[in-house]
């Protein structure tokens, strides 16, 4: 592998890494269905892939997981898969 492809690698990886930390960040607010899954999977596919922000990616993977929780705490306290914060 090129030193050029393995600069491309790393790139890549560390834009996994911070969308995984974005995507879980918005997901607490709107989309947690979608948001929360997107954000641990570009998290592990940033840490497996050797990414040189294993914080972001840790954060975006904690995100994800935090994103879920909270709407199956919505969802079990609404008992539907649409949640809001009205009465």
């Amino acid at each position: 592998m090129s030193a050029r492809a393995a600069a491309r690698d790393v790139e890549t990886t560390d834009s996994m890494a911070l969308w995984s930390f974005v995507s879980g960040l918005v997901g607490l607010l709107v989309f947690n269905l979608v948001l929360g899954p997107l954000a641990l999977v570009l998290a592990t596919l940033a840490l497996t892939g050797g990414t040189g922000r294993r914080g972001r990616a840790a954060a975006g993977l904690a995100l994800g997981v935090a994103d879920l929780t909270l709407l199956a705490a919505l969802v079990a306290n609404d008992a539907t898969i649409s949640w809001h914060l009205a009465a």
